[in-house]
Order: structure tokens, then C-alpha cells, then sequence
């Protein structure tokens, strides 16, 4: 498959160690070569935990000044609010449902994202970029599933989430027959790719059975990584791609963060996340590489509830992860790159994840319909002109909310109905120290939000405005001939087939 790479995270500055002028000769001429993409994918992390997003109790700094010298979304949302579905629609710039993909992918699966698929990492290939991932993979752990089967030459870190390991340390605490089928995984292994010898390129176990201690070290490791790979590629154009393991449970931080945040061991683990952050920008700033290197930072779905003192917040936003409305896939977004994209800029245009393919073909000049062929269908736009400041017009008529393969809301401009669904919410407060507590089953029968002026989703006003529902149910329907619904029984006829083992 082709393979362009883009440097997409959310990153900014401590301190320089090689004067910009000096370091900019070293690195090559940067402004003569294609721009850098570097994306950091938070996992489980709520609206509500960063400071450029509401919180106050969470000291992050560095992604506070990337959010200052570049634009920040409020609008901005993950594909599907679960772990592999949301990665999948990041990659290629699809919903997860376009690629037979919803949930998340346990340990040896025989299904995971087709090597038929685009990837950004492909797309960045085909410009002779390096491209590497450090972090958490989750799109299928079968040796013919793993990112450099899709397009990267490198990757370390985990195969899937961080829970799915014998030694959550929650397990002992559920029912029985939870525990003991939590307790049948394998041990959690953790993956690293040799860059020389007989092994070179290929994925090899690095530690085979991942301990608490191992847990702890994730977020260090995953940015000692990254910083190694911008030194060792700063005379060429790269993409990195650092989806983090953390926050989801079960939560851990290093030494050197522990007690550190205002909201317990959840706090910590932001903190080092934004840290993390710290060392990606402050390695581009020694390489002179920051102007020429877009940054993103967003996050897979909103904030686990049910874990409490071990859950994000989802700020103003109505649920979290495992649900359709706000506070499940609305993510706390920043872009960055200076002389790009204006300083200190707020987006309010309804995008997301899908958008970040076709915006780094766009931004590194790579012609994405013939990278994809003429007959492969994507659902993400370009949303370059909004970073530029050229448009403040959303490139979508709408966005659409699945959960699984079962359409239950559709937003058009500041209006989002829901249609009739069941999802899962609390009767009260989250789990502590790690327990989580039990779901009940809501439904909803549906309705009208004008999400300007009702964050929270609670005021229907279906009734007076049936002109608006009309057009969304409009919109809907033309979605699932597309895509598909399960409610509706719709197949969907442009939906691609999940990749498989053989």
C-alpha cells in the first residue's frame, strides 16, 4: 500500500538546547522539505482534563501552550466512543462501520483493520517519509495485522488496551464469573521493532508478560521513543503517531509524577501525559523543526464514568465512553504550527477524527484520490482551511454518531437529533481506587438539541422545530444506504470488509 507520513501532536516547549538558527542548518533546510505530522492519541481521556479545556485541578502545561500558540476545537469528535473502532476511523479517515469495524478487538483476534485500508502512515510513505508509532495499537494483534503491515517502519508498545491483562488489579473485587474470564487472558505483552539484524522491521515481543511496574513506565517509555525517533529523523520528513495507553484503566504513573495533580493518581497520569508532550516539542525545538511540524492532540472517547476517582471528566457534556451523546466522543482538540495556523485561535466548527487523513494529504501535497484509487469512498474532508484561518465553515452537512453499527444521532451544524436508543449510565456516583461500578440501561426515545445553547443535551425542542428534524432525518437516511443500521435494518452499500486472518 502507498504510505505518506504526517507529525500530528499536541506538544509544546521547555527548553532549547541547540540555538534555533544552528539547529535549523543542522536539520537541513526545513521550509524546502515536507512538513512533519506528528499526532498524540490520548486514550479514555475526558473534555474536561486539560486546562486549555476547563480543567482547573490538572496542571498541564505544555499542552496549555500549544493550545496558546495554536487552535483549539471545541467541536471536535472521535469517530465511535470505543477503543478500535475510534483508532480505525483516525487511520483512514473513515467511520469505523465503513470498514466493518466496531468495539474493541480482544487479545488473538482473527479480525482487524484490512491491509486493504489507507492509513496516514501510507500516505505518508509514498513522499518517502519515516513513520513510527509508540504507543498503544488495538487494530489486531495477529502478526499480519500489526502497524508495519499498514504502514509504519516502526512500533513499540502494546497490542491492545492495558486492561486486558490477568493482573488488573480491579478483577479480585467483580463477580466471579468476571473475574475468571478476565483473569483467561494471556499475559499482556509488549512489543518493539529491531531496526537492525536478521529482524529488522519486524515486531518482536520485548517484554512477554507487561508487570505493574511495566504500567507505570508506559508514558515515559512512549515519549523516550518518540524523542529518539525525531533525533535519529530530523534530516527527513516524518510521521509519529503516540497513542498513549493512559489514562485508561487500570491508571498508573511513573515515580516522578506520583502525587503530583490535584485530582489523585487520574490527575498524575495527565500530568505526565502533558509532560510527554513536553519532550516531543522541546526535541522539535532542538532540530528546528517546529514551524515546519504540525501537532495534534485529541483523545479515542470520552472518560470511562463508571471508574470514578480513576475516570476523566466530560466537562459540560451529557454520559462518556460507550455512548452516543457529547460526552462520549466530543474530545478535548488541539492543533499546532506556528506560521501556519494562527495563534491563540478558537474552532467551533463540527469536525473530527475522520478529517485528519485527507488534512495531511492536504497539507503535504498528496494527491488522496489517487492514493486511494477512484472507487474508494472515505468520510473525512480536509479541515486545512480552518487551521489557516481561510473558512470558519465546518467542510461536513454532518456528522454521524454510531455506536456499533446502529446510527443513533446525527449533528448538522448546532443541531443534533437522536434517534430511539439504549445506553448505559450510572444510578450513582463512579467506582473508587480503581472498582468500577455498575451500568444500567437507559433509553431514549429520541430527540432535538441545539448544542450551542444546550451543551448538556437535556432540552428537547423536537417539537418545535419538525422543519429541522425533517432535514436531519433526511440526511440519516442517506447514511444508512451508505453505511448501515442495525435499527433500521439497513445494509449499507458501501461498507468494506474487516481484515482478516488467513
Amino acid at each position: 500500500m502507498p504510505r505518506p507520513a504526517v507529525f500530528v501532536a499536541l506538544l509544546f516547549a521547555a527548553c532549547l538546547s541547540v540555538p534555533p538558527a544552528r539547529a535549523a542548518e543542522e536539520a537541513g533546510s526545513s521550509e524546502s522539505r515536507p512538513p512533519n505530522v506528528v499526532i498524540v492519541f490520548c486514550d479514555d481521556m475526558g473534555y474536561g482534563d486539560a486546562g486549555f479545556s476547563g480543567a482547573t485541578d490538572i496542571a498541564t502545561p505544555h499542552l496549555d501552550a500549544l493550545a496558546k500558540g495554536g487552535m483549539v476545537f471545541t467541536d471536535f469528535y472521535a469517530a465511535q466512543a470505543v477503543c478500535s473502532a475510534s483508532r480505525a476511523a483516525l487511520l483512514t479517515g473513515c467511520y469505523p462501520n465503513r470498514l466493518g469495524i466496531s468495539g474493541a478487538f480482544g487479545p488473538n483476534s482473527n479480525v482487524g483493520l484490512n491491509p486493504d485500508e489507507l492509513t496516514i502512515a501510507e500516505l505518508c510513505k509514498q513522499q518517502d517519509y519515516a513513520t513510527a508509532i509508540y504507543g498503544k495499537w488495538h487494530l489486531g494483534d495477529h502478526p499480519s495485522l500489526l502497524p508495519t503491515e499498514q504502514g509504519f517502519d516502526e512500533w513499540f508498545g502494546l497490542p491492545y488496551s492495558n486492561d486486558m491483562w490477568p493482573l488488573h488489579p480491579a478483577y479480585a473485587k467483580f463477580g466471579k464469573a468476571q473475574a475468571d474470564r478476565k483473569q483467561g487472558f494471556p499475559p499482556l505483552p509488549l512489543y518493539e521493532t529491531p531496526l537492525e539484524g536478521e529482524n529488522a522491521g519486524v515486531p518482536q515481543v520485548k517484554i512477554a508478560a507487561v508487570d505493574k511496574p511495566d504500567q507505570a513506565l508506559l508514558t515515559t517509555w512512549n515519549a523516550e521513543h518518540a524523542v529518539d525517533f525525531i533525533d535519529r529523523n530530523a534530516d527527513k520528513p516524518f510521521f509519529l503517531y503516540v497513542p498513549h495507553s493512559m489514562p485508561h484503566v487500570p491508571i498508573f504513573v511513573s515515580d516522578k509524577f506520583a502525587g503530583k495533580s490535584g485530582r489523585g493518581l487520574y490527575g498524575d497520569v495527565i500530568m505526565e501525559i502533558d509532560w510527554s508532550v513536553g519532550q516531543i516539542v522541546a526535541a522539535l525545538e532542538k532540530h528546528g523543526l517546529r514551524e515546519n511540524t504540525l501537532i495534534v492532540f485529541t483523545s479515542d472517547n470520552g472518560p470511562w464514568l463508571s471508574y470514578g476517582t480513576h475516570s476523566g471528566d466530560a466537562g459540560p457534556f451529557r454520559e462518556g465512553k460507550g455512548t452516543t451523546w457529547e460526552g462520549g466522543q466530543r474530545e478535548p482538540t488541539l492543533f499546532n504550527m506556528p506560521g501556519t495556523i494562527p495563534a491563540g485561535t478558537v474552532c467551533e466548527a463540527p469536525c473530527g477524527a475522520i478529517d485528519l487523513l485527507p488534512t495531511v494529504a492536504d497539507l503535504i501535497g498528496e494527491d488522496l484520490r489517487a492514493a486511494l484509487g477512484d472507487d474508494r469512498v472515505i468520510d473525512g474532508e480536509s479541515i486545512l482551511p480552518l487551521l489557516k484561518g481561510e473558512t470558519k465553515e465546518s467542510p461536513h452537512e454532518a456528522l454521524l454518531f454510531y455506536w456499533g453499527r446502529e446510527l443513533q444521532a446525527i449533528r448538522s451544524g448546532d443541531w443534533k437529533l437522536h434517534f430511539p436508543h439504549e445506553y448505559r449510565s450510572l444510578l450513582s456516583a463512579g467506582g473508587r481506587h480503581g472498582t468500577p461500578s455498575e451500568y444500567v440501561q437507559e433509553r431514549t426515545d429520541g430527540g432535538l438539541y441545539n448544542l450551542r445553547r444546550n451543551k448538556a443535551e437535556t432540552k428537547d425542542v423536537a417539537k418545535d422545530h419538525p422543519d429541522v428534524v425533517a432535514r436531519l432525518e433526511k440526511l440519516a437516511d442517506a447514511a444508512r444506504q451508505s453505511l448501515g443500521d442495525s435499527r433500521t435494518k439497513a445494509q449499507g452499500n458501501e461498507v468494506r470488509p474487516i481484515g482478516r486472518v488467513k
